[in-house]
């Protein structure tokens, strides 16, 4: 399960509906704009929570690292460190083993989305937080253009600023027609990310406060 919402009951009634055993909930990353039910849901379901090892929280969770394989029967899903949108934001590069090896689909969070890339002033200092960002998007841009991209947010969300509605996109789509994947040098990728950058989310260093187990 990842990134999920603030209602533990529903994930684990459709798990016994289907027969399916939680064994992973996943937050790419410590969120500033709602209040994760990630927590939760690992304690409803038995399942451990997994964040990234460079995460900063005041209770105990399962780390990874970078290229970590988490195994799920005939599914891999291997670990991207994608620092950016946060420092400790991760995404989720899943293969189908019965039908080869090669990555099927990334789970990007607020890193890439349909349209754009998440922000990076939230938790950075915003030229930190667009450098590591860039170098993110210089790695995403190796893979094969046939791997499907599936974001946490869409338009309406006050994580990006050109949002699509349409909920999934491609390596290959983004790489021809996404203004942050064409730039090729860091200053102006950096000056791409200082333009209009939208009004951040209400109380949003609370909610990721929030998340990080300082305040309740």
């Amino acid at each position: 399960m990842c990134d999920p919402i603030d209602d533990p009951d529903l994930y684990v009634r459709v798990a016994q509906e289907s027969n399916l055993k939680i064994r992973y909930v996943i937050d790419t990353h410590l969120h500033a704009d709602h209040v994760s039910g990630g927590r939760r849901l690992a304690e409803a379901s038995g399942a451990e929570y997994v964040l990234h090892e460079s995460a900063e929280t005041r209770y105990a969770f399962r780390r990874v690292k970078d290229r970590e394989v988490l195994e799920l029967g005939n599914v891999a899903i291997e670990v991207l460190h994608t620092p950016g949108h946060t420092p400790e934001h991760i995404s989720l590069q899943v293969s189908d083993k019965t039908r080869g090896p090669e990555p099927w689909f990334l789970l990007t969070g607020h890193t890439v989305m349909v349209g754009d890339v998440g922000r990076t002033e939230l938790v950075s200092q915003p030229e930190a937080g667009a450098t590591a960002l860039f170098k993110t998007i210089q790695r995403l841009k190796q893979l094969p253009d046939y791997v499907e991209i599936l974001p946490g947010a869409y338009a309406g969300s006050v994580c990006g600023r050109a949002l699509s509605g349409k909920p999934v996109s491609t390596i290959g789509f983004e790489r021809r027609c996404s203004r942050a994947f064409q730039i090729d040098t860091l200053e102006q990728f950096i000056s791409f990310m200082l333009e209009s950058i939208p009004v951040a989310p209400a109380n949003a260093a609370v909610t990721r406060a929030l998340n990080q187990g300082w305040t309740k």
